[in-house]
């Protein structure tokens, strides 16, 4: 499972003095401990997710709409015709499986990220896709979310294949704890999923540089399809996302999850969702585990109340 970084250490007991976090002990110490089930819809819908953002304060893509029934997939014009470009993802997805981004349009042919070019037909069948539950989780029906479309900073265009790249930071009891930069490839088509083929690179809690980066659990260098060294990579404002990270610990009720960060242009880091169930990854791109970082946490007195840049601070003191 974990790849290049099992093969770091000859034994399990070595997998154990290295701090790393394996699955049934993730599913039962964390997610299962700190993350009651009534809370999921918090994360699990992205409508809900989106709204609770908005009420918070906590920077997000834009909202335009939604579509929950059949015989409204066909005016789904209406809800687009004032936006530029869009995305529209299933409400109940995971994997990024669904998403479908359209860059521009003219209210006949809509052009999507990799530059090809589609018609309504494509989209309404999309959306009715999405309605009975392709691409949600367990298969239940769906509803399709439209929001804005991220405006792509520049500065990573050289590290990504057409794709957004996204931050993933695993938020623990309101500290975020570990953090990666994933980066779409040709093979992951466009998508920023590790188990499509796309590029993880570790980033340091302190400072948001590089660590490590893989594709396919194996180590790379280089971006496979730009050629792009990863080591240059750089993310700016990089205190923003683990704020942003940290604020969502207090917007929902999970004390273990997955925050998602875009890095729009204009506006800076936004939330793109959230994860109750966050991968294992994450440790094979930082060459690091988990579970010493999050026993770290749990050891610290109960009685104390640190504010949310108490938090901050004491992770990147602690967490390269």
């Amino acid at each position: 499972m974990f790849g290049s970084l099992l093969s770091a250490f000859a034994s399990p007991a070595a997998l154990r003095n290295a701090g790393v976090l394996g699955m049934n002990r993730r599913n039962h110490d964390y997610i299962a401990a700190y993350n009651r089930r009534r809370y999921y819809p918090m994360v699990d819908d992205k409508l809900v997710t989106k709204e609770l953002a908005l009420k918070a304060g906590v920077p997000t893509a834009g909202l335009i709409g939604a579509i929950r029934f059949q015989h409204e997939a066909k005016n789904f014009m209406r809800l687009t015709q004032d936006s530029p470009g869009f995305v529209i993802k299933p409400g109940h997805g995971s994997g990024g499986r669904g998403i479908l981004v359209i860059r521009s349009h003219d209210g006949g042919e809509f052009r999507k990220a990799d530059g090809s070019v589609i018609g309504f037909q494509q989209i309404y069948s999309h959306i009715t896709n999405i309605l009975s539950g392709l691409y949600s989780l367990g298969g239940q029906v769906d509803y399709a979310l439209f929001e804005e479309c991220i405006s792509f900073s520049e500065i990573f265009s050289d590290f990504s294949f057409q794709g957004v790249p996204d931050i993933r930071i695993i938020v623990f009891r309101g500290y975020p704890v570990m953090a990666m930069m994933r980066l779409a490839t040709r093979r992951s088509d466009g998508r920023a999923n590790l188990h499509q083929g796309a590029v993880g690179v570790g980033l340091s809690i302190r400072n948001g540089k590089p660590r490590k980066a893989v594709m396919l659990d194996q180590p790379v260098t280089r971006h496979p399809d730009t050629g792009r060294m990863l080591s240059e990579l750089v993310v700016p404002d990089w205190d923003r996302h683990l704020e942003l990270a940290a604020r969502c610990a207090e917007m929902i009720k999970l004390g273990y999850f997955g925050a998602d960060i875009v890095n729009d242009r204009e506006k800076g880091p936004l939330l793109l969702e959230l994860n109750a169930r966050p991968g294992l990854g994450i440790q094979i791109a930082n060459h690091a585990g988990l579970r010493s970082r999050l026993e770290l946490i749990e050891s610290l007195p109960p009685s104390a109340m640190p504010s949310a840049a108490e938090k901050i601070a004491f992770a990147q003191a602690h967490f390269d």
